[in-house]
């Protein structure tokens, strides 16, 4: 490869997300492969991959060329492909994802098995999770609540009258285990039937840092409200979720190895838009952790950028963080203060 088309690859790489090199290749299967790829991906995965495809626009041939060669050399430079996968597939996914996320998504890709019960809800939206379980007993609701992602909670929540979400998030708070048969039960009540056997061993669930990772996917001002009215019933409660929160600004807690590793995979668009929202000292942050020509590139669209609204700031702060999380669940990135706690 000549020293421009290495040039030219590293540019194309380091310019796209990975999440967007994982949208081109899959819009360059073509529909039935690529249907079949979506199969084996939970639905948080099909969302964000589903959101970043729709989102591509003016992709060149030549970065389409770049992503694919990208791809092949990482299949290089894996071996035994087809000679013991099922290790392989298991042991990837639990170091990708952690072992609570990996058991289903495994069992789904290596038995055949369908999504089923609890893990149904995670597929629909959160208007229609909350139409279903709006007139089930509080506890009920609380751990349905504490088994889905923390951003589909925080969204079933906003359809919620205030009394309720904070009935929810104090019994959410105050979960640590659920027994099988209640998690059986639940599954009955949804007419659905659990995947495989409910199991012999309680299901950890809940808590405090559940409890924390829903009111940071909430709006600020309905996560305040919440948490405000949590401490006034119990302070002591209120303030160990408060504590658990990792919010946009502590990022600043973040090491430059980390900002550098997060930086690689948020878009500029996404960047300039939650960096809007920001103070001096996080903006300087990424700013010294970007080459000389990128971090100028940034501060004149910075500048540049017109007013916009506080909910688009919000949301694309909310993606980065989302992204600096499962970064951290993933073992690449450490989130300081009480956010590393928290994961």
């Amino acid at each position: 490869m000549s020293a421009e088309k290495a040039k030219k690859k590293e540019d194309t790489t380091k310019s796209l997300s990975r999440l967007d090199q994982a949208a081109i290749l899959l819009m360059s299967l073509g529909e039935n492969t690529a249907a079949e790829v979506l199969k084996h991906m939970g639905p948080k995965e099909v969302q964000r991959l589903g959101t970043a495809m729709a989102q591509l626009n003016n992709i060149q041939q030549q970065e389409v060329e770049i992503v694919i060669s990208n791809f092949m050399d990482e299949v290089r430079t894996q071996t035994g492909l087809g000679m013991g996968s099922d290790s392989y597939i298991r042991n990837m996914l639990v170091t990708a994802l952690g072992q609570d996320k990996a058991d289903g998504l495994v069992d789904r890709i290596l038995l055949g098995g369908n999504t089923t019960g609890l893990d149904t809800l995670k597929w629909m939206d959160a208007r229609s999770v909350a139409d279903i379980i709006r007139n089930e007993h509080p506890q009920i609701q609380a751990i349905v609540i504490a088994y889905l992602d923390a951003d589909q909670s925080a969204e079933v929540l906003t359809y919620f009258p205030e009394k309720v979400r904070l009935d929810v998030m104090l019994r959410v708070a105050s979960l640590d285990t659920v027994q099988p048969s209640a998690l059986q039960e639940l599954n009955n009540i949804l007419e659905k039937q659990f995947s495989g056997n409910a199991g012999s061993q309680t299901k950890d669930m809940g808590g405090y840092k559940v409890a924390a990772e829903i009111v940071n996917n909430l709006d600020s001002s309905v996560g305040a409200e919440l948490l405000d009215s949590i401490k006034e019933i119990d302070e002591d409660l209120g303030t160990q979720i408060q504590d658990l929160m990792f919010v946009f600004e502590n990022l600043k807690e973040v090491d430059d190895r980390g900002i550098q590793a997060l930086l690689r995979e948020v878009s500029s668009d996404i960047l300039i838009l939650a960096l809007k929202g920001s103070d001096d000292i996080l903006q300087e942050k990424i700013f010294a952790n970007m080459s000389k020509r990128a971090a100028e590139l940034l501060r004149d669209d910075l500048e540049a950028k017109g007013p916009v609204k506080v909910s688009e700031v919000e949301g694309a702060q909310k993606e980065i963080l989302t992204i600096a999380r499962r970064m951290a669940d993933a073992g690449e990135i450490s989130l300081g203060g009480g956010g590393e706690e928290m994961l």
